[in-house]
């Protein structure tokens, strides 16, 4: 399962939901203006910072929106996830 923090009007998010979709993935996000949530993100990665992607199914957090595209091909490279 793949978690994606973000902020509405972020660019660097949108990229990032961009190659999602791109890749035809499913994925959960949790948005940074919900109550609680930046504090999820700070426990989690130690920053308040976005995007920030959690892949359960390989144990990989990271931050960082070129890090996390380049990641997502080289891990699902245009396969289907499910």
């Amino acid at each position: 399962m793949l978690t994606l923090y973000l902020k509405n009007g972020c660019d660097y998010c949108a990229k990032v939901q961009s190659k999602l979709k791109d890749l035809g993935l499913e994925w959960t996000e949790k948005n940074v203006a919900t109550p609680g949530v930046y504090e999820e993100l700070e426990k989690r990665g130690g920053e308040r910072q976005e995007p920030y992607l959690v892949d359960e199914s390989t144990g990989f957090e990271m931050y960082e929106s070129d890090f996390i595209c380049k990641y997502l091909e080289r891990t699902y490279g245009g396969k289907k996830q499910g």
